[in-house]
């Protein structure tokens, strides 16, 4: 099996993402703030070398990360 690049908060962040959520809803979910919840997405970017959110979305799929 191979080793995800996320964490698993970052894939519990993104798998929220994928389905339309908010930022807010996803703080309130997991009981973190806004600010954290970026800060996952900003790591997340940054590790893709992506641009944006949508980006970072296609490149996880792309890397069988995520399935829709």
């Amino acid at each position: 099996m191979t080793k995800s690049i996320l964490t698993n908060r970052e894939k519990e962040i993104f798998s929220y993402l994928i389905n339309d959520y908010s930022t807010k809803r996803i703080s309130y979910l997991l009981g973190i703030s806004e600010k954290t919840v970026r800060n996952h997405i900003s790591n997340v970017i940054q590790k893709l070398g992506s641009n944006s959110r949508s980006g970072a979305i296609l490149e996880l799929i792309k890397l069988n990360e995520f399935t829709l």
